[in-house]
């Protein structure tokens, strides 16, 4: 599940050596097909769909401050719903490319998500995995390989850059084995105050020869935010379209879907 509960709006100038970069460094190519090979290789490469289900907790300094369960479905590139349910509460969010609606069933309202949602989403689609590993970024940005960064003890993790045109810039650590350990970047809090964010990767299971993290946690500035740990991923699996689109009223919006 990509990271689109805990993203926020980024705006970077676009560096002027941008157009003069090469299309894609040749480490760092051959950095993205090591992990993909790690991942599970053309199985990996060839995956459409994604459910996922599990839970979602936002976290603190002292733990955990609120806990939710999800079920998640993703058509890639760019359509995703996600359903939560917690301390008698549901609530979904729906985002299809630019457009995204939000149903709260506290308030039994279907909202039309905000720009800064959407853009929260967005961002969530350029920082994750799928999108560097798959290929989605190409004809949007440039890669590069930055060199060698302290992993774990006694290790260091390969460091490659993916650099869009508008200038944000997402730098991604892997392990000896070519493992992806975490993702790295930047965005402006409300406050208009530039904050570094880190996504840490971990428990990787294989799903019929597919990899996937099951634990995803999110960190600004070095504290935690909050963790995706999912208890299943099923990759593939025939999505309906119509799930993406908006309910007419509260009363569909409630009854969920099934998948």
């Amino acid at each position: 599940m990509r990271k689109l509960l805990i993203l926020l709006i980024i705006a970077f100038a676009v560096p002027s050596v941008l157009h003069a970069q090469p299309a894609a460094d040749d480490k760092a190519s051959a950095i993205i097909a090591k992990a993909v090979q790690q991942l599970g290789g053309d199985r990996y490469l060839n995956v459409t769909s994604q459910v996922g289900r599990g839970a979602f907790s936002q976290l603190r300094k002292d733990g955990v401050a609120s806990y939710q369960s999800f079920s998640d479905a993703i058509i890639f590139p760019d359509k995703e719903r996600t359903d939560f349910k917690g301390s008698g509460s549901r609530s979904t969010q729906v985002n299809t490319g630019d457009t995204g609606w939000i149903y709260d069933g506290d308030q039994e309202i279907i909202k039309i998500q905000t720009p800064v949602q959407v853009e929260n989403f967005r961002r969530g689609l350029r920082t994750s995995l799928d999108n560097l590993l798959r290929g989605y970024w190409k004809g949007q940005g440039a890669l590069s390989y930055v060199g060698k960064r302290q992993g774990t003890l006694g290790k260091r993790n390969d460091v490659i850059r993916l650099t869009y045109q508008d200038g944000f810039v997402v730098e991604f650590e892997f392990d000896d084995v070519g493992l992806p350990v975490k993702s790295l970047y930047k965005h402006k809090n409300l406050a208009d105050d530039e904050v570094k964010d880190e996504d840490r990767y971990a428990q990787f299971v294989d799903i019929n020869g597919i990899k996937a993290p099951f634990i995803i946690d999110h960190f600004t500035d070095g504290e935690p935010v909050s963790r995706i740990n999912y208890d299943s991923v099923d990759f593939n699996k025939s999505i309906s379209p119509a799930i993406f689109t908006k309910p007419s009223n509260a009363k569909d919006a409630r009854k969920g879907v099934t998948y």
